[in-house]
């Protein structure tokens, strides 16, 4: 079951990348989902500075917000296909318009038998949208080497047989090649958003 949300391509709705400051809260939403069944979650991530280690540890945070169990694993300390669970987020970094190796690999390498039919997530971290007035060049340059990347890495989920989830979530890192490279404006308070509203999804 899929749906729709405010986090599609910015080309789209440019209001939802994460310089909008008004739709996202700064602690994880505590609206239980009352009469639900506890997910079990595993949140997997490659990271390059850490940016995206702390996206992934938001979502983590949101999940147990929500009343729900969550796992999270850091690709290269722990590359084996999780146990069974309820739903599989996926997260890496976007550079030269793709996610990582580790994470393909991770995603190629999932357990059939546990993951098939089961939903998952991705997640990303990108560089820094163009400010608005942006010429169309800059928008695409933009669409082609930061949100494609996050397409592909669904893409390939669903390639591989999963139930990934048609919407993703990105979120600009300033300087995503360097070691100083920070998370912009509201990049946490995005991410526990989009998680509630996935949860919300899956609990209909």
């Amino acid at each position: 079951m899929y749906i729709t949300l405010v986090l599609r391509s910015w080309v789209r709705d440019r209001g939802s990348g994460s310089r909008r400051q008004s739709r996202y809260r700064s602690s994880p939403i505590r609206e239980g989902l009352s009469g639900e069944r506890e997910l079990k979650a595993v949140v997997v991530y490659d990271t390059y500075f850490g940016n995206t280690k702390r996206v992934a540890e938001a979502i983590v945070e949101q999940l147990k917000a929500d009343g729900h169990d969550a796992d999270l694993r850091d690709v290269r300390a722990d590359p084996a296909s999780p146990p069974q669970a309820d739903v599989l987020f996926v997260g890496s970094p976007i550079r030269f318009g793709g996610p990582t190796g580790r994470i393909k690999k991770f995603v190629k390498r999932l357990d059939k038998g546990v993951w098939t039919g089961k939903p998952v997530v991705v997640f990303t971290t990108t560089s820094v949208m163009p400010k608005e007035p942006a010429t169309e060049k800059d928008r695409q340059s933009f669409d082609k080497w930061s949100l494609n990347g996050g397409r592909k890495l669904r893409d390939l989920a669903k390639a591989n047989g999963y139930r990934a989830f048609d919407n993703f979530l990105w979120v600009e890192v300033d300087q995503p090649d360097s070691k100083s490279a920070t998370l912009v404006g509201n990049g946490l308070e995005k991410a526990k958003q989009f998680t509630h509203e996935i949860l919300q999804s899956l609990s209909k």
